[in-house]
């Protein structure tokens, strides 16, 4: 009856999240160093819900 819920996709979002967040200390030195932080998070966050992914 209850689905077991996978929550490894929240990995997306809370990088995404810890990105936009160091990137905000760098965005008046640089707009790309912010884009950058914003696709850092991205990144590291779908390479981290592959490896939760696995585990379960």
């Amino acid at each position: 009856m209850n689905k077991p819920v996978d929550r490894s996709y929240w990995a997306v979002g809370g990088s995404t999240m810890i990105g936009v967040g160091v990137g905000l200390m760098y965005l008046r030195t640089d707009v790309m160093v912010f884009v950058g932080c914003i696709l850092i998070g991205v990144g590291a966050g779908l390479i981290l819900e592959q490896a939760l992914h696995k585990k379960s």
